[in-house]
């Protein structure tokens, strides 16, 4: 079915200034675009003009109009009833409001938007959309989704998966005018970022916690998981594993992205900077799923630990504390990662005593780099 807008069938074309004024007068009167611009979160400005190619008068302008646009649109929407059959915005400032009944048109203009005449409403549409929801097989659908623009319901299938498709619409009572089918050249994943000190799971069960972001992945301890083993949140595979002897572990992750920070328990992130080793007596902190971010100092450097598991040698002896699930998280001095988690005595109630796998050594066995911010 070809997806032809609609945008050529509106009751009415003609175009309300009513939004055009907010942009006029923002553009108008420069010395006001610093404070507007103080009215919207750090960054949201900059991003607009880098992304959208707009001034920093343009980008407030059209932030200010879209707030008139959106409140526009909700009143309607409660006001239509059940002709509503949704709303999308047209370059800055233009609303188009799509209604059933044509009736409904002049309350649409008298609003300050374009009223476009359809066929099914947003209500009836939805259920349809909800009817598909058992009906279509996430191995031959990507995504599907209500086009307000087009007033139909667009399924994203993937190569040769289009006559399943079609008998599963059928099968689900959907008219098959209503839907069309694109082809879907990739299918989406997600974009969790891979920070050091937070949780993930090994083979379903077991937490550890994540010590740094690598090309490719993270690193952690070794004992966390063998070669083979799978990770998830973030999902993964465990490419290296050394466990005892040393006590580290490479996690090659599917399509989450690393980052080169640490989780620091209190709403934010320390910047990852480099890996230079920090000395005998030197302040540092660590990061893990457990019991978050907590502080102490180095006692001794290429320590040996006796494990019920067997031997391992060359870690870091500090007095931060650790409890089980902490294993693999990072430890940093200042902005320098030092190394993960390996294990320890004692408590966070208490105190304890914690010995850490030197980041170097784990990233010379895996063969990566340590991401930096």
């Amino acid at each position: 079915m070809s997806r032809t807008s609609l945008r050529g069938v509106a009751v009415a074309t003609a175009t309300v200034g009513l939004f055009a004024g907010t942009i006029s007068a923002v553009a108008a009167a420069p010395s006001d675009v610093e404070a507007a611009t103080a009215g919207y979160t750090p960054g949201l400005v900059s991003a607009m003009e880098r992304d959208l190619n707009l001034s920093t008068a343009d980008a407030v302008a059209q932030l200010q109009a879209q707030e008139l646009l959106a409140d526009t649109q909700q009143s309607l929407e409660k006001s239509l009833g059940a002709s509503y059959a949704g709303a999308w915005v047209e370059g800055a400032d233009t609303l188009h409001v799509a209604v059933t009944d044509a009736a409904e048109a002049a309350d649409v203009r008298a609003a300050g938007a374009t009223p476009v005449t359809v066929d099914h409403s947003l209500t009836v549409l939805d259920a349809w959309t909800a009817d598909l929801d058992g009906a279509l097989s996430p191995a031959d659908v990507t995504s599907y989704h209500v086009d307000v623009e087009t007033n139909e319901i667009v399924v994203d299938v993937v190569d040769g998966a289009q006559a399943d498709v079609r008998a599963a619409v059928a099968e689900a009572g959907v008219p098959a005018g209503v839907v069309s089918l694109t082809r879907s050249a990739e299918r989406p994943r997600t974009f969790a970022d891979v920070i050091g000190g937070e949780a993930y799971f090994i083979d379903g069960s077991a937490r550890c916690s994540v010590g740094f972001a690598v090309t490719g992945g993270f690193v952690s301890a070794g004992h966390c998981g063998s070669v083979g083993s799978s990770a998830s949140e973030p999902s993964g595979t465990f490419e290296v594993s050394e466990f005892p002897g040393s006590d580290y572990s490479y996690v090659s992750v599917d399509s989450d992205t690393p980052v080169g920070v640490v989780d620091d328990w209190a709403g934010g992130t320390v910047a990852v900077e480099g890996s230079t080793p920090a000395a005998v007596g030197a302040s540092v902190c660590r990061s893990g799923s457990t019991t978050g971010w907590h502080c102490g100092t180095i006692q001794a450097l290429n320590a040996t630990v006796n494990y019920a598991e067997g031997s391992v040698s060359g870690l870091i002896q500090t007095n931060v504390c650790a409890e089980p699930g902490d294993s693999g998280g990072s430890l940093l001095a200042g902005s320098q990662a030092q190394g993960m988690t390996s294990g320890g005595s004692g408590n966070c109630s208490s105190g304890g005593q914690t010995f850490f796998q030197p980041v170097g050594e784990a990233l010379s066995a895996a063969g990566v780099s340590l991401l930096t911010n």
